[in-house]
């Protein structure tokens, strides 16, 4: 790599950077992939560890190079969700990430209406 992450997150749309950055975050979800199999195989009373975990990937930022907080890309595995599907939510009427929070939460077993700024839970990751 020529250059470091952070610089390259703000690749002002040039190839070069996007392909730099592209292939650091191959790598990143690579390893995430590795740990989920781990937790996968992890053997445990009635099921694996990742059907007793959740884990949460992703960015702070839905696009790096303006800085924009919105539309961020997550991951959520494990813990009982409903995967293999992509949401999205609306991007002028912005579901509060909160709302994700409270969703985990009571995914636990915390009994959680609010927190933060959420609404409620999200919608779509329960069956």
């Amino acid at each position: 790599m020529k250059n470091e992450t952070h610089g390259l997150t703000h690749h002002g749309n040039e190839p070069d950077k996007i392909a730099e950055l592209r292939k650091i975050e191959e790598a990143q979800l690579a390893v995430f992939g590795e740990m989920l199999a781990a937790f996968r195989d992890t053997r445990e009373t009635g099921g694996n560890l990742l059907d007793r975990t959740q884990v949460l990937y992703g960015s702070c930022l839905g696009n790096a190079n303006s800085h924009s907080n919105q539309n961020l890309p997550l991951i959520l595995a494990g813990g009982g969700f409903r995967h293999g599907q992509h949401l999205s939510f609306d991007a002028v009427n912005n579901t509060p990430l909160a709302n994700l929070y409270v969703s985990m939460l009571q995914g636990l077993g915390i009994e959680a209406d609010k927190f933060a700024t959420s609404t409620g839970t999200l919608r779509g990751l329960r069956s």
